[in-house]
């Protein structure tokens, strides 16, 4: 694997765009819009939201060396906090010398909607009229939204269960690319009109659910390390399993690459997040999304989540922004960007681990806090690399004492 990105890390931001012009990641537009550094229009996002009053930023990057079906990727993220693409290149570096992540969808891929029912004369009556007319009532949510139809999506299924005083119908429906939610619910209410023609019942709500078991993606790695390296990582997966406390934190960690590329490509990072989490509960005890292995010479990685996510629709085609995102991941389908993401999301599990089971999480965290640190006082690159070394070294990375070096080192070279 070719690294065109080597010391990406080191160059400037006005360097790292034209790296990804010139390797033909991103066109001449959306170059300039990048080095302009231009944003969110206020009337585009007056229009997405309520009582706007203006745009607020999240750094947008690129995590590099990734290495998925046989394919290299540069992966577009938003994120807030440090070492988080640094880390997801670092390990997916790791990970590509080896082979690289081998990602998978299911193959029918579909978001589910629901229909609540209350005030039930007959359940068995009710549920045998509601069977006998499955296929009008699939026929029907098509009729619904045509569109979606005509292209080989659609109303694939739907289910009648009872729960409780309820009656709860579950519609199938293949969104393409789009996460769904306006197809849904536009044809489970147009559907529910007829279903309260049909039995004696009342609908109590009729809304796509976020819990989207029919998006499951598995992504797996095999890395050649040594047993003790290699036991450790186990043991760092058997530690989430046995405990609640740190299982959330790992899967916290899963999410810091999902969530960073769903939120840069426009996508519901609450609901992806919610679907995730609710999905690491499936069996009655939260556990670890990701799994690892060590046997005969060899470390296995895994992981498999529901992710439902889009590639079109909502707020996606509105910000220029999340259309420089899917175009350097060269403009993937929804199937394909969600093996991307259960992906990186392995891949930023491993690395995590790996720091932890080695040199601890802290080494390049305290760096980059120091690096942050030095930014907030303005110092300049000699002042910065100074006092950075100094504070490492010292395991004090606190403002106040980087203020009281920049202040020495001032005054003795007259910086």
């Amino acid at each position: 694997m070719e690294n065109k990105f080597g010391g990406y890390y080191k160059k400037s931001r006005e360097e790292r765009i034209k790296i990804l012009k010139d390797l033909e990641y991103i066109d001449e537009k959306m170059y300039n819009y990048l080095i302009e550094e231009k944003s969110l229009e206020n009337y585009k996002a007056d229009k997405m939201i309520e009582n706007e009053l203006g745009i607020f930023g999240i750094p947008f990057g690129i995590a590099t060396n990734f290495l998925i079906n046989g394919k290299e990727y540069i992966v577009p993220m938003a994120t807030e906090e440090p070492s988080v693409i640094a880390a997801a290149s670092n390990g997916a570096k790791i990970i590509a010398k080896n082979g690289g992540i081998t990602s998978k969808v299911q193959e029918n891929r579909q978001m589910i909607g629901q229909i609540c029912l209350y005030d039930i004369d007959d359940f068995s009556k009710s549920l045998k009229i509601l069977e006998e007319n499955k296929e009008k009532l699939i026929n029907l949510a098509n009729k619904y939204h045509e569109g979606i139809n005509n292209l080989g999506g659609g109303a694939k299924d739907i289910k009648f269960l009872k729960k409780g005083q309820f009656i709860i119908i579950y519609l199938y429906v293949d969104t393409l690319d789009a996460m769904g939610a306006n197809i849904l619910n536009t044809m489970l209410e147009g559907i529910s009109f007829e279903i309260e023609n049909l039995i004696n019942a009342k609908k109590l709500m009729a809304i796509i659910s976020n819990y989207s078991l029919n998006t499951i993606v598995k992504a797996s790695c095999k890395l050649k390390v040594d047993s003790e390296y290699g036991n450790k990582m186990m043991l760092a997966y058997e530690f989430a399993k046995e405990d609640v406390y740190r299982a959330v934190t790992n899967n916290k960690g899963v999410l810091n690459g999902i969530s960073a590329l769903t939120l840069v490509t426009g996508n519901d990072t609450r609901a992806i997040e919610a679907c995730i989490h609710s999905y690491a509960s499936k069996d009655g005890k939260y556990m670890p999304l990701t799994k690892w292995e060590y046997k005969e010479g060899y470390l296995h990685g895994s992981i498999e989540i529901p992710i439902p996510i889009a590639t079109v629709g909502g707020s996606i085609g509105l910000n220029e922004t999340t259309k420089i995102a899917l175009n350097i991941l060269k403009n993937p389908n929804a199937k394909k960007l969600s093996e991307i993401a259960a992906a990186l999301g392995l891949v930023q599990n491993f690395a995590a681990l790996n720091a932890l089971v080695t040199d601890g999480i802290q080494k390049g965290h305290l760096k980059l806090h120091a690096k942050t640190i030095m930014e907030f006082l303005k110092a300049n690159e000699k002042e910065s690399n100074i006092v950075i070394e100094k504070m490492i070294k010292e395991n004090k990375i606190e403002i106040e004492y980087a203020k009281k070096i920049l202040g020495e080192i001032r005054n003795e070279y007259k910086l």
